[in-house]
């Protein structure tokens, strides 16, 4: 796989990256048979068309490759219908030039109307379609939202955080379910809600669908449902990847995001996760000293920048293998145990009768 980097102050309009930059990677292309190239940032239906012109392969784009993704990920209906709705609203526009188009879902006299081309037999049909998928989407957004009010008396704790970063491994290790949890993007694509007791202290646990840097408005759109659970959790789980050699990028990603849904304000506990695969680089002055890697202790790890990273507390653990978990239940029933005292100060003197079950 070749990767092509170039840093522009503006994207070309008419081909997204420069006139010498396309001809260079046209060269590539032309001398390896390359036939497919992906762009890794969303590009608008003529710049797609002229790319391809000029690369001869065919071309995917950072919006489309994603929803891809999501489509092989969703089980659920719900999530197919999201996903379902996400893809037409992006082909929509993208129809033009296009070799292949939808299979007739619609026959008849009078239903294609004199002089009326394919394509915009095919923009019909779609219009439809995102018509039809968006009222069966409020259906189930009602349904959801019905839901959530039978719970609102209950604390709520939201799993959020990049994709792949061990989410469903922490709520399964949490809430001693058995979900699904691989090291794949976006394994989570449902929002799965879990009744958790920590010592005397019950609440709602909810896994959601993971983030990711320049997430499809129209994806934002179609999940506004498993979202939602995020907007409404009285306390977030933000769980990061530590072992990832971008994860400071990734916390900021999240942060973006949890700000967009007007969820940033939130009570929150950072949680570095994967501790047993994170090292650092070290090396001595001398050039010739070889380069080693060498993993942190927990209490070396308590004394770098993540552990004061903003107003939030901080635990340091490996989901996988529970390194350091009961830090993360104690801290989790003390922010738990804050919301119970305000939504039930009468009950306040069962908590000072009893502690966390770590």
């Amino acid at each position: 796989m070749k990767s092509f980097l170039q840093r522009v102050d503006h994207t070309n309009p008419r081909t997204f990256v420069n006139r010498g930059k396309t001809e260079e990677i046209a060269a590539f292309v032309a001398a390896n048979e390359i036939t497919l190239a992906i762009f890794d940032d969303e590009l608008t239906p003529s710049q797609m068309r002229n790319i391809e012109k000029e690369l001869n392969c065919r071309i995917i784009d950072r919006t489309n490759l994603i929803l891809d993704i999501f489509a092989s990920r969703a089980r659920t209906s719900h999530a197919r219908t999201q996903v379902e709705l996400a893809q037409y609203q992006y082909l929509l526009p993208r129809l033009t030039g296009m070799w292949t188009h939808l299979e007739r879902q619609r026959g008849g006299i009078g239903l294609r109307g004199p002089g009326e081309t394919e394509i915009e037999t095919d923009r019909r049909i779609i219009r439809e379609k995102i018509t039809r998928l968006k009222e069966q989407l409020k259906k189930i957004d009602t349904q959801m939202s019905t839901r959530r009010k039978g719970r609102e008396r209950m604390v709520r704790v939201a799993l959020v955080g990049y994709t792949n970063v061990g989410k469903s491994t922490l709520m399964n290790q949490i809430s001693k379910t058995d979900l699904f949890a691989e090291n794949k993007l976006f394994a989570t694509l449902d929002t799965t809600v879990r009744k958790v007791v920590l010592g005397n202290l019950p609440f709602l646990l909810s896994d959601t669908v993971g983030f990711i840097r320049k997430l499809p408005h129209d994806l934002v759109e179609s999940f506004k449902s498993t979202l939602d659970e995020v907007r409404e959790a009285d306390l977030l789980l933000h769980v990061i990847d530590i072992s990832h050699s971008g994860f400071e990028e990734q916390l900021e990603v999240v942060n973006a995001t949890l700000k967009e849904l007007g969820s940033i304000n939130k009570p929150t506990i950072l949680v570095f996760n994967k501790t047993d695969l994170f090292s650092f680089t070290s090396k001595d002055e001398d050039d010739l000293t070889p380069v080693q890697r060498e993993n942190l202790s927990l209490d070396d790890l308590r004394r770098t920048w993540m552990a004061r990273a903003g107003d939030q507390r901080t635990v340091f653990i490996s989901a996988k293998k529970r390194d350091n978990f009961e830090e993360l239940r104690r801290m989790l029933y003390e922010e738990v145990r804050k919301i119970h005292v305000t939504r039930y100060p009468y009950n306040e003197f069962l908590y000072e009768a009893e502690g966390p079950v770590i």
